[in-house]
């Protein structure tokens, strides 16, 4: 069903589109064709100011045929040729260019008439189609807030309320946000690259480069946690059940770092995501994210979806999702809270349903895992990484460790630190049966999806100045 929904609305959302611009489209043609019913009156003010001898007159009748005629529009012709003749003073050349405008003025207003009626008859298709789809889009949306209701209804417990208005707002001021993002970095790398440019264009561009990124920093550092989306809209948007990512809240700090991207310079990328936003990216393949806030923080860390758990029975919440999540992410850490969700986990949830990680640097947790398991993992830690290994479990319960690359003998992947730790659990979690694809590239989705959006950001300002064109007739 998420794939049918998902491409239901990007076909309804193409359909839409095209039938908005073709209605803008007959609208402009339908006022061009009702502007131009006043041409009989305006000839008429013409041949009334050549009679006076009034060159303003006859101007102003001109000027009026030029903005409201085409370049199709025969009576337009005349009425400039006559003007011209007007402004010179020969009235009777004037009024045999005019003679026949009469006449001609019929013609155009058929000819106007018809070219309104051929853009509605174009545009009339197109809008039942877009009115359907969307139709089809809103009812699978229905189904799909109902296929979670039941997690829904209970992370509402658990979610603060905040105003309505304020993620609305802020995701346009994130709009902006990344668009000086993408303009400003594509610019420092086209003022860098563009060497057929002038040396003066060059430094402009990159000048205006190198003072959008600043900017799109400041905006979206300030703007990006308030448009973030809680725990209960990220499930109402899925009808997969949630991944529940658990770790210690200690973890959030780490998992804020943002990993440069390899390559990223030459591919003309740019990234301010975490890495607990990458990593979300990828568990994303499995369905929505979503995980316990920290208790009184004043934002949630960006990455998975957050909601807030009571501080004296956190545990009764967190078991509860477990029930409900098809898949539980645990990233190792000191607390005892951390553990108890090791041990509940094991106890209560199939085998296949648990994905451990555990942190580079930390012998200690990796030993203490051990001693939480009736078969030691003897899981591999790695010193500087953030990730160095991931944990599954058999139907036996038996552990299964996928050390987290690149390891010796790999092939060179362009891909950062928590590409690798996808794509380990990928490679683990096939060895439990679950056979999703491409965790790896899935970690820059965040990224794709905001370059995409900013370059969608050109056929919506066209389709909004053919809007402006139509409200003025510009």
């Amino acid at each position: 069903m998420q794939t049918t929904t998902r491409l239901v609305t990007a076909i309804a959302a193409v359909v839409v589109y095209v039938a908005l611009l073709l209605a803008i489209t007959a609208g402009i043609d339908l006022r061009e064709s009702n502007a131009f019913h006043d041409a009989p009156a305006q000839y008429a003010a013409f041949v009334a100011a050549l009679d006076r001898a009034d060159a303003n007159g006859t101007r102003a009748a001109a000027d009026w045929f030029y903005e409201h005629g085409s370049f199709r529009s025969k009576a337009e012709v005349s009425i400039s040729l006559g003007a011209g003749a007007a402004d010179e003073g020969n009235a009777d050349l004037a009024r045999r260019f005019t003679d026949d405008v009469a006449e001609k003025i019929v013609q155009d207003q058929r000819m106007f008439d018809d070219r309104a009626a051929d853009a509605w008859g174009r545009a009339l298709p197109w809008l039942v189609a877009g009115t359907l789809l969307t139709a089809a889009a809103l009812v699978l949306r229905h189904r799909r807030r109902k296929a979670n209701a039941e997690v829904v209804d209970l992370v509402l417990q658990y979610v603060p309320p905040r105003p309505w208005w304020r993620r609305p707002v802020f995701l346009v001021v994130n709009a902006v946000g990344y668009t000086f993002l993408v303009v400003g970095f594509l610019a420092v790398v086209a003022a860098t690259r563009a060497y057929e440019l002038p040396w003066a264009a060059r430094g402009l561009i990159l000048v205006g480069g190198i003072a959008a990124l600043p900017i799109a920093y400041y905006v979206l550092r300030h703007s990006r946690p308030r448009a973030a989306r809680s725990a209960a809209q990220a499930l109402r948007n899925d009808w997969r059940a949630p991944v529940l990512y658990l770790r210690g809240f200690g973890d959030d700090q780490d998992a804020a770092v943002v990993d440069e991207l390899p390559g990223a310079l030459s591919a003309g990328l740019l990234s301010i995501h975490s890495r607990e936003e990458h990593l979300i990216g990828a568990l994303g393949a499995f369905g929505p994210v979503v995980a316990v806030g920290r208790p009184g923080e004043p934002l949630p860390h960006l990455g998975a979806a957050r909601f807030y758990l009571p501080g004296d029975d956190w545990q009764t919440g967190v078991l509860k999702l477990m029930g409900l999540s098809q898949l539980i992410v645990l990233r190792l850490g000191d607390g005892d809270g951390v553990w108890w969700e090791v041990d509940q986990a094991r106890a209560t949830q199939p085998p296949g349903k648990l994905v451990l990680l555990i942190p580079g640097d930390r012998p200690d947790l990796a030993e203490r895992l051990d001693a939480h398991l009736p078969v030691p993992a003897e899981a591999p830690t790695v010193p500087g990484k953030w990730t160095s290994a991931v944990v599954v479990f058999a139907q036996d319960r038996t552990p299964r460790v996928q050390p987290v690359g690149p390891l010796p003998g790999d092939k060179k992947l362009p891909g950062s630190a928590v590409f690798y730790v996808a794509q380990a659990i990928q490679l683990a979690l096939q060895q439990t049966g679950a056979r999703k694809r491409a965790l790896g590239p899935r970690t820059n989705s965040h990224l794709l999806a905001v370059y995409g959006k900013v370059l969608l950001l050109a056929p919506a300002v066209f389709l909004v100045v053919h809007f402006l064109r139509l409200v003025f007739l510009w």
